[in-house]
């Protein structure tokens, strides 16, 4: 879980019907964890470079270029310190 510390500032869950989380990425570590999930993640759509709508596995997820990436039917902290892991390493 190392990665996942390296790289995260900040997890943050929504309200509602569906459970979104949010991460933000470290300032000085947003970019080359950026590169890391465009990298490691299928990208399906991008909007002007800036937003990109991504999978990864059976999770779909999307990431912004400002550093904050929202993952979509996590079903705990564990599967999301796990996809975190994996798309970091």
């Amino acid at each position: 879980m190392d990665a996942v510390e390296d790289y995260v500032a900040r997890t943050e869950g929504t309200c509602g019907k569906e459970k979104d989380v949010i991460i933000t990425f470290k300032y000085d570590k947003k970019d080359e964890a950026i590169k890391k999930i465009l990298a490691k993640a299928t990208l399906k759509k991008s909007i002007a470079g800036i937003v990109f709508e991504m999978t990864f596995r059976r999770f779909s997820f999307r990431l912004y270029g400002s550093g904050k990436a929202i993952f979509r039917d996590l079903n705990n902290k564990e599967e999301l310190n796990t996809l975190l892991s994996e798309l970091l390493s």
